[in-house]
C-alpha cells in the first residue's frame, strides 16, 4: 500500500477517534490537541525511522520516555490514557512497513472498535468513579462509606481514602 494512501487512513482514524468518538463523550478540547499531535508525530518519526538504520528499539524507546514525560505532565483520567495510548498505537502502526499491507489499517480499524465499545457511555452505566473532597476528615473507611452513601444517594461499592488533610 502507498504510503500516501496508509498516511490518509491513519489521519481518518485518529479524526475519527479523537473528534467522533473522544470529544463527543468526554468534552475535553485540550485533548483533542494531544492526541492529534502524538498520534501525527508518532506516525512521522515512526516512518522516518523505517527507512533509517536506527534500530526500531530505540525509536521504541524514544516513544515510551515522551510518553512518560506526557502522562507524568498534568493529570488525567485512565480513560483519557488509554485514548493516548491508541493514539500511539495508530502513529505506530501507520509508520511501519506491514506485511501484508492491510494490517495496518485493519488493525487501526479494531482499535477504534475496541475503543468505541470499551468507552460506551452504555456499558456499565451503573457504575462511576469519582474523587470527592470532603469537608471534614474521616479516616475510619465504614464511616466515610455511611457518609457518602448518604450525601450520593447511592450504593457505594468502593472507597479509597487518597489523602487526609
Amino acid at each position: 500500500m502507498p504510503a500516501a494512501a496508509i498516511f490518509a487512513i491513519d489521519i481518518a482514524a485518529i479524526t475519527l477517534l479523537a473528534y467522533g468518538i473522544y470529544f463527543r463523550r468526554h468534552r475535553r478540547r485540550d485533548m483533542l490537541l494531544a492526541y492529534v499531535g502524538l498520534n501525527v508525530g508518532v506516525m512521522a518519526v515512526t516512518t522516518a525511522l523505517d527507512t533509517a538504520t536506527v534500530g526500531t528499539g530505540f525509536g521504541l524507546g524514544l516513544f515510551g520516555v515522551l510518553s512518560i514525560i506526557r502522562l507524568r505532565s498534568s493529570e488525567i483520567s485512565q480513560e483519557e490514557v488509554a485514548y493516548y495510548f491508541v493514539s500511539l498505537a495508530m502513529g505506530l502502526l501507520a509508520g511501519v512497513t506491514l506485511d501484508p499491507s492491510w494490517a495496518a489499517p485493519a488493525l487501526m480499524g479494531v482499535l477504534i472498535v475496541v475503543m468505541f465499545v470499551a468507552d460506551h457511555p452504555r456499558l456499565l452505566v451503573r457504575y462511576r468513579h469519582q474523587i470527592i473532597t470532603l469537608d471534614a476528615a474521616y479516616t475510619d473507611e465504614r464511616e466515610l462509606r455511611e457518609r457518602l452513601e448518604t450525601l450520593l444517594c447511592a450504593d457505594i461499592k468502593q472507597v479509597t481514602i487518597t489523602r487526609v488533610d
